[in-house]
């Protein structure tokens, strides 16, 4: 197994052979994060009479597992400074690998949501690990590195709910867990034998544990947690019986997260930097938003098709390959229209996309051809391109270097807040009844989303990457 020293003098003598197995290693990782998340929207269906349930209830599959995957990513990432990136790595694979082999046994719905919860801590530790790992030890071609990770990570979220939906055909729910195995098996074994050895702080000098609990803002942590939980509990029962005690005690929480984060010597979330930078804070405004859009389509649809026009867990991931597969084919061309013209004019089409596929749901009739239910989807789905690489370049442009690495971590921490509040409109929208109408409230209100990323899209700097 390569040190540090061997690792790079094996780079050198053969770049090739030994950064295409040190970059599949983490591949196979990352995608785990994005496979399961997409996965389950296929499976919501069957989960619900498996354990019947309702479809708000069901949701909490989502909700907290990008809620796991919000905190872990920042608290995950410390860890791997701390005590090595190549250990924290390889424990999210065995918490993956404990959670996937255990879920299928779940004896009810609490201890799969625990499970689901294991899991998310896991493959959030994986991905802040593996890119620390890229950052670190491939120095040249980095770029193409971390595009080569982001083709894995994305394609895992595109073809999610047709994997899903094969699974589903030939098995049933516990088969998404399953399939997990020869991802973490594949990762873990050139993990083992290819990643670098790295001491804590990858310099192999020991950090007191008490001084690294510190560093984690363990109350800030936990304050936000609070925060997000019972803003989830009041607004999941406001279409039933609405518990305003979780309303008052979620308020209470924000505001100790506020006076916390700008008291703390170390917080977990600068909230200073939205003040000083309110670029940056409308970058990532855009981003909940644009994910908000996003994935109350990738999870209210499948729901959709299955429920009320009845097609098959098999064909329903086939008709949402529109949504997350436009999205790994525009994802190039964007590239390189960002890099001629900047991030602004791909994310205004991201926007007109945006606005138009979700206006379609407003005249979607009963029993709508399949084709027409493709037009609507690639619509929204050539927006997904357009916004992932523009909104990342537009980052780049409005944060300064200094702070890169925090704001990429605020920024996928936005990520997961839009897929949390996808999650609780479809509970509002879809919770008790689910027909044709609903949807029509749906594209109701994302079109009202869609025009607020067009206005946000026209904010943004006219610069190109690099000027």
């Amino acid at each position: 197994m390569p040190d540090d020293t061997d690792f790079g003098t094996i780079t050198q003598q053969h770049p090739i052979r030994h950064r295409r197995w040190l970059l599949i290693a983490i591949a196979l990782g990352v995608l785990l994060n994005p496979l399961n998340s997409s996965m389950i929207s296929v499976a919501l269906n069957r989960l619900e009479h498996a354990f019947q349930l309702n479809f708000t209830s069901a949701s909490w599959l989502i909700s907290t597992y990008y809620l796991a995957s919000a905190i872990a990513q920042p608290v995950m990432g410390k860890l791997a400074d701390t005590f090595g990136r190549k250990r924290v790595f390889l424990a999210g694979l065995l918490l993956v690998a404990v959670s996937s082999a255990s879920a299928p046994f779940a004896p009810s719905f609490t201890w799969l949501i625990v499970l689901r919860l294991i899991q998310s801590f896991g493959s959030g530790a994986i991905y802040p690990a593996g890119m620390g790992i890229v950052r670190k030890y491939i120095t040249d071609g980095q770029a193409q590195s971390l595009a080569f990770l982001a083709v894995f990570s994305s394609g895992a979220a595109a073809f999610g709910p047709s994997i899903g939906g094969l699974l589903m055909h030939w098995g049933d729910w516990p088969t998404i867990f399953w399939i997990n195995f020869p991802f973490i098996l594949g990762s873990f074994t050139l993990g083992v034998c290819m990643l670098p050895n790295d001491g804590r702080r990858g310099t192999g000098e020991r950090t007191p544990l008490r001084e690294a609990l510190q560093q984690l803002d363990l109350e800030g942590i936990t304050l936000f947690t609070l925060s997000i939980v019972l803003s989830l509990v009041f607004l999941l029962s406001v279409t039933d019986h609405p518990l305003w005690w979780a309303a008052g005690a979620a308020v209470l929480a924000i505001a100790a997260f506020v006076w916390r984060e700008l008291t703390a010597h170390t917080p977990f979330i600068n909230l200073r930097m939205f003040r000083q930078n309110p670029a940056f804070a409308w970058v990532l405004i855009q981003f909940v938003t644009v994910n908000t859009i996003f994935y109350s389509i990738f999870f209210g649809m499948p729901t959709y098709l299955q429920e009320v026009r009845h097609f098959t867990p098999q064909d329903t991931g086939l008709i949402m390959l529109c949504v997350a597969g436009f999205g790994v084919i525009i994802a190039p061309i964007a590239g390189r229209w960002v890099a001629a013209s900047g991030s602004r004019p791909p994310l205004l089409l991201a926007g007109l996309c945006m606005t138009v596929g979700s206006s379609l749901f407003l005249v979607l009739r009963a029993h709508a051809p399949v084709w027409w239910l493709c037009v609507n989807l690639s619509i929204l789905g050539l927006s997904n391109g357009f916004n992932n690489v523009g909104l990342q370049t537009a980052l780049f442009q409005v944060t300064p270097q200094q702070i890169i690495s925090a704001a990429s971590g605020l920024f996928q921490t936005s990520r997961y807040m839009g897929t949390i509040l996808s999650t609780l409109l479809l509970g509002v929208l879809f919770g008790n009844h689910l027909n044709t109408a609903e949807v029509h409230s749906l594209g109701g209100v994302l079109t009202l989303l869609g025009l607020c990323v067009l206005w946000m899209s026209w904010r943004i700097p006219k610069k190109r990457l690099g000027t």
